[in-house]
């Protein structure tokens, strides 16, 4: 472990919404830092113009400051290392390839596209695989095999020159990941990539991000197993420039897998299967097709956050449920698996209803509100809560709630047809009109007093208990689901119960 202050960067690219496994990757590098009191960092990389997407960085921020990870520094936050955009860092870059350039490590290449189809076309036929590497660039238009006039030449006339590494060779570059041990790479296998392009004036992201995090001293580079096979360059790049001394620690983390069958957790899977794959509804500038969010779909952000912490993380505990302190407190990157992690939907909804259930009532009834004002209701927060308190075991999301209790509020505008069915016979109706007698003499209308006389009616009539109290349940309800029959008309009072059951007998048919 670094001495050094921990520093980790966040640093995703505005090319469209946030993915929930980008999402992970930023909680991950959050909780390192708080836990070594650290600082976290958010960079936006968006030198790849060509895949810019409007709106994409708005998203970015809107998705933290819902999910209540706060950045040190970074993107509207500001720091001693501002700016944080990298486009608005693009000034810097060319000198660093420069850098290299003198000390032997890249060089210029002119290559057109028309040449390198040319070249990759060759290997083809040969049946070798494209690599532009020492066996390629001998071969090709570059400062390496050009006399230095005609370099100069083309440096001044020419818009389209790049500037790559030179990737030595037949060396095994060793490089040690926190998460998978050890790694050894031969140079014959790896690329001379693209440092630097005349055509933007913009790094690509394997010099750009070298650079950053070196001016920007961060110590940890954890990031997504996607970035593996640039770890090999980025250790080169770093020996380059001589910050051996300063490269930061890596680690890579495992993909998150479809619930299903094998591969990356894609869109497609969500809109497959019924579930958001990203934090926040995007509706895409392009084609105008909306995406599902977590936050839309009814998550509590804790919820969202804490099923991504288990998701490549073992705690070591049976423990599930997380506050963030004590996932700050826990957190090991030692025991981030290296296997991908599969994700599970159903597990998903899971982390949200013990969300719910852990929130008090009065909570719940704020939450649950807007639903009951969207449908025209208003109820005091504490008839609000009574409900909320009797329901939430239930529950799911808080749009769930109406479904389950809408009967609190309104006389059910239609009758299960099974229960009908099930309990509602010849003789339902006249003892349904004996019920309303009954109640109708209770002065308390208490849900202990209204047990106690409807319980003694049906006892001393030896009436079948299931099927009057079915019945009774369908007139007021509607279905033959839900709490206590006698919480529930204690709630609603003894005029809505006789009209509900009074409606009843006139609606239902045997």
């Amino acid at each position: 472990m670094s001495k050094k202050k921990v520093r980790v960067r966040f640093a995703p690219s505005p090319t469209g919404p946030l993915h929930m496994g980008g999402v992970r990757t930023a909680l991950f590098n959050y909780l390192f830092a708080k836990q070594h009191g650290g600082d976290f960092i958010l960079r936006i990389e968006d030198t790849d113009s060509a895949r810019f997407v409007h709106g994409a960085e708005e998203y970015i921020t809107e998705t933290f400051n819902w999910c209540g990870i706060k950045f040190d520094e970074g993107v509207g936050i500001g720091g001693k290392h501002a700016p944080y955009r990298q486009s608005e860092r693009k000034s810097i870059y060319l000198k660093y390839a420069e850098q290299l350039i003198e000390s032997s490590n890249a060089y210029y290449a002119f290559d057109t596209a028309e040449e390198l189809d040319a070249a990759r076309k060759q290997y083809e036929e040969e049946g070798k695989t494209f690599i532009y590497n020492s066996s390629l660039r001998s071969r090709m238009k570059t400062s390496l095999t050009l006399p230095d006039n005609e370099v100069r030449q083309l440096l001044d006339k020419t818009g389209n020159w790049v500037i790559r590494f030179k990737m030595p060779e037949n060396e095994l570059v060793k490089i040690t990941d926190i998460i998978r041990g050890e790694l050894v790479v031969n140079t014959n296998t790896l690329d001379d990539k693209v440092l630097w392009k005349k055509a933007d004036e913009l790094p690509t992201y394997h010099l750009a991000n070298i650079v950053d995090d070196h001016l920007m001293e961060i110590t940890h580079v954890i990031r997504g197993e996607e970035w593996l096979p640039s770890l090999p360059l980025h250790a080169l790049l770093y020996r380059a420039f001589g910050w051996d001394d300063t490269r930061p620690e890596f680690a890579h983390l495992s993909l998150l897998l479809k619930p299903d069958g094998k591969g990356k957790l894609s869109k497609r899977d969500g809109d497959r299967l019924g579930f958001p794959v990203y934090p926040l509804e995007w509706k895409s500038p392009e084609t105008s097709e909306v995406s599902r969010g977590y936050r839309e779909d009814g998550y509590f952000p804790e919820a969202f956050l804490n099923l991504l912490a288990l998701l490549g993380w073992n705690p070591g505990t049976e423990q599930e449920l997380f506050t963030m302190d004590e996932l700050i407190k826990l957190f090991d990157l030692n025991r981030v698996v290296k296997s991908g992690a599969r994700f599970n939907p159903n597990k998903a909804k899971w982390f949200n209803q013990q969300y719910l259930k852990q929130k008090n009532n009065e909570e719940l009834a704020k939450l649950y509100q807007p639903v009951l004002k969207e449908k025209g209701i208003e109820k005091d927060n504490n008839y609000v809560a009574k409900v909320c308190g009797m329901i939430k075991e239930r529950v799911v999301f808080i749009n769930d709630f109406w479904g389950l209790s809408s009967y609190f509020f309104a006389a059910p505008d239609s009758y299960d047809e099974k229960t009908v069915k099930k309990y509602w016979k010849e003789e339902t109706s006249t003892r349904m009109q004996e019920l309303v007698a009954i109640l109708q003499g209770v002065n308390d209308f208490s849900k202990e007093d209204t047990e106690h006389a409807v319980r003694d009616w049906i006892s001393r009539n030896e009436y079948p208990m299931g099927h009057v109290m079915n019945a009774f349940r369908l007139s007021i309800v509607g279905t033959s689901t839900g709490p206590s029959m006698f919480e529930i008309i204690e709630m609603i009072g003894k005029d809505e119960t006789i009209n509900r059951i009074n409606k009843a007998i006139g609606s239902i048919l045997f």
